[in-house]
């Protein structure tokens, strides 16, 4: 009698231990890299037989949301799915804009001089923080201050 009621009072936890061993090794996946080669695939599954859905450029961010053995499915900005080889992708920190038109200033503030515009779906590499502005820095060595509200 004595084994059946510590399974009884300890099941409870078991299935509370279990539910979040789940939840743990999901969440694992769970994180932001960014495109760390000049040009990469984005393909329609984990290996270079898929078809390429489109590409991108360095700095692209993506939210991973599962790992199969060397390939990353993950999610981008607007939301679409695809499926990406790790050794094109690390952890720096970027960000891509996602107004139609960004201006990136000269310094961190909107009475400083506009050096560039760019439309929506530009990504950059994030060199400081400011507030709430980002001083950024695109593939092509372009750089300036972008207020956070514009970019993912």
């Amino acid at each position: 009698m004595f084994a059946k009621e510590i399974i009884l009072k300890t099941k409870p936890y078991i299935t509370i231990l279990t539910i979040l061993m789940i939840l743990f090794s999901s969440a694992a996946f769970a994180e932001r890299l960014a495109v760390s080669s000049v040009t990469a695939n984005i393909r329609s599954g984990p290996g270079t037989n898929h078809d390429i859905l489109w590409k991108v450029e360095k700095y692209y961010p993506i939210f991973i949301l599962k790992k199969i053995n060397v390939w990353y499915h993950f999610r981008d900005f607007e939301e679409d799915e695809g499926w990406i080889h790790e050794s094109l992708v690390n952890k720096t920190p970027t960000v891509i804009t996602k107004s139609v038109k960004c201006n990136v200033r000269s310094g961190p503030g909107t009475k400083n001089k506009i050096l560039f515009a760019v439309e929506k779906g530009i990504p950059f590499k994030i060199l400081k923080r400011k507030g709430k502005w980002l001083r950024i820095q695109h593939a092509d060595g372009d750089k300036g201050w972008v207020h956070k509200t514009l970019v993912w």
